[in-house]
């Protein structure tokens, strides 16, 4: 047990003779605990640096054991002083880190990454990973997140996990939407097992609205293009920008299922909620492609389930399993 404090089985060992024995020889120690003389006067150093041992006033030149208890406290105030010593590091550290990143802002063409500028474009995926970095470092409340595609990429993957994992550590709350077929790839699952597990919470939803980061509800990262999200991003602090995604966000969430549950199908329909969303794209007229691009699955998934929908309604056609849906009451 006392290993957490800095004592080896010597140490201890050392410490109990002198306890039972304080005024024993150096002969009479050594050979209580088994070591020699040079290890014993190691070992005392150690421990007198520990305090678990001081200078003894009855015998000058000698040490003699403090009471277990004494030592316990002052090894643990001795801890609190080197954590409030290196608390007051980490404030001087942070302050001359923002000295350098205001001085070096103001170095950059047109100021566009200014702290107080109410929108930026950050252009290319460094960029985008340094903002980031950044906003998460201050986030202090809540960060929600739509994260569309189905499977997540496993650079997108291992960049997010340091900075999830220390703003939950935080206490922050982590909120985030993943698409149903997300559910299918077992990195991305593996990911969003690991964030419920580490007090994240987790929905999917078949379709979700473009990908975006909220920071505090105050601060909103979206992708320049959708389509392309490595182009670039906008980060915005525009009031009304933010107020409108953030009702987006709660809208999809609200419809959404928690990962631990099962995505049960319509007992009135036998339909999976994927299964409806994709009829009802199918019969807007989307192709393949997009329906897929929507459901974050491939053109090759969408025409797989489409073919087992077709047979379920015993329909030759799709026009013919569009109308089938319909008088079934398959589609909104």
């Amino acid at each position: 047990m006392l290993n957490r404090l800095g004592l080896d089985r010597e140490a201890e060992a050392v410490y109990r003779a002198m306890l039972i024995d304080p005024c024993g020889s150096m002969q009479e120690l050594c050979a209580q605990v088994g070591l020699s003389e040079s290890a014993v006067r190691s070992t005392l150093d150690r421990l007198a640096d520990l305090r678990f041992l001081r200078p003894s006033r009855d015998l000058p030149g000698t040490l003699c054991p403090v009471n277990p208890e004494r030592a316990l406290d002052l090894i643990l105030q001795k801890e609190e002083d080197e954590i409030e010593l290196r608390r007051q590091q980490l404030e001087l550290s942070r302050a001359a880190a923002a000295r350098v990143v205001a001085e070096y802002a103001s170095l950059l063409p047109d100021g566009s990454t200014a702290s107080n500028a109410t929108t930026e474009r950050l252009d290319g995926l460094d960029a985008i990973q340094f903002k980031l970095e950044t906003l998460a470092r201050g986030v202090s409340d809540e960060c929600l997140a739509v994260m569309p595609g189905g499977a997540q990429s496993q650079d997108s993957l291992d960049a997010s996990r340091p900075l999830d994992e220390a703003a939950m550590r935080r206490g922050v709350s982590l909120l985030t939407l993943y698409q149903d077929s997300a559910r299918n790839d077992p990195p991305t699952l593996a990911y969003a097992r690991w964030m419920t597990e580490s007090g994240g919470e987790v929905r999917t939803c078949p379709t979700l609205p473009p990908r975006m980061l909220l920071f505090d509800r105050e601060i909103a990262v979206v992708p320049i293009d959708p389509a392309n999200t490595r182009l670039g991003a906008l980060c915005t602090r525009q009031a009304g920008i933010v107020a409108a995604l953030v009702a987006l966000f709660e809208q999809t969430w609200r419809s959404a299922v928690p990962l631990g549950a099962d995505r049960s199908k319509d007992t009135r329909t036998g339909l999976s909620a994927s299964e409806r969303e994709l009829l009802t794209l199918l019969a807007a007229g989307l192709t393949d492609e997009v329906a897929g691009r929507r459901l974050g699955i491939s053109a090759r998934s969408v025409r797989r389930q489409m073919a087992a929908l077709m047979e379920r309604l015993g329909a030759s056609s799709r026009f013919e399993a569009g109308l089938k849906a319909a008088q079934h009451g398959w589609l909104d």
